[in-house]
């Protein structure tokens, strides 16, 4: 009897260290940065004339995309990357945790603050654009390319929307995709660090050089959606007004007054 007892004792003990470990783990532990100089040796440059202003100042260049982080809501305001037909692979890629990203100068918001909010950590550039290394699949998973996405808008009209891009890139060879949540004042938060979660997600994406661009641009609402995607077809003006960003600064007046206002599917096959 005694014997059994201390068996049953000991189970207990054993069961009870293996909770607090778990525990410990998953509310503790987080792995080194991805950005290392044993990196996969490529970049994925961003033509300067695509690049979009920054209301902050804090602009973080990683080898496969750049970013413009804002504080007070705790993510990017826009996330820009090129995507090429090459970039399209279906690499088996082992899913790596998220961390914060070390050269965001405040600290991107902890991955925690997502837990048990019923929001997705919704990728910005998306993780299936970047399979074609580890490195830049890796580099996806930094909290800084995260925001806060209701699951059946992130698993469904998001979702669709980059396929579409997906598809357009295998067809025009190359494309620079900038996209983010629209932050403003009185949204939800979510995590001990009040993550802001926006009403609504925002998608720009352009071909052609500087003196021939093509330029289609979406906003869609952060819900589900069973409308087709060309619903969610606006004008960059209409983004730009929402989010205070200037998307095609670099380009001349003339050319970025022309190009912003239109609203259309013109030139882009669906």
């Amino acid at each position: 009897m005694s014997r059994a007892l201390n068996n049953k004792n000991l189970y207990a003990i054993l069961i009870a260290l293996c909770v607090i470990g778990f525990w410990l783990f998953d509310n503790f532990y987080t792995p080194d940065t991805y950005s290392t100089s044993s990196d996969d040796g490529l970049e994925t440059e961003i033509p300067s004339y695509f690049l979009p202003s920054s209301s902050t100042g804090d602009v973080v260049a990683h080898d496969h995309f750049m970013l413009s982080y804002n504080e007070p809501f705790e993510q990017a305001e826009w996330v820009a990357y090129m995507l090429k037909k090459s970039h399209l692979t279906y690499d088996d890629r082992k899913r790596p945790y998220f961390i914060e990203d070390p050269k965001v100068k405040t600290k991107s918001a902890d991955w925690r603050n997502y837990k048990g909010s019923g929001y997705d950590r919704g990728h910005l550039c998306p993780a299936g654009d970047r399979r074609f290394s580890e490195y830049a699949y890796n580099e996806t998973f930094y909290t800084s390319n995260i925001s806060p996405q209701d699951r059946d808008f992130n698993s469904g009209v998001w979702n669709k929307l980059e396929m579409q891009v997906r598809r357009w890139a295998k067809q025009y060879g190359e494309l620079f995709v900038v996209t983010g949540g629209v932050l403003e004042d009185g949204l939800d938060q979510i995590g001990e660090e009040d993550v802001d979660v926006p009403d609504y997600y925002y998608k720009i994406i352009a071909r052609g050089n500087d003196k021939d661009l093509k330029v289609i641009a979406f906003l869609l609402p952060n819900r589900e959606s069973s409308k087709p995607i060309q619903h969610f077809i606006v004008s960059v003006d209409q983004i730009e007004k929402l989010t205070g960003i200037d998307f095609f600064e670099k380009l001349s007046d003339r050319e970025e007054t022309t190009l912003e206002a239109k609203s259309t599917r013109s030139g882009w096959k669906f």
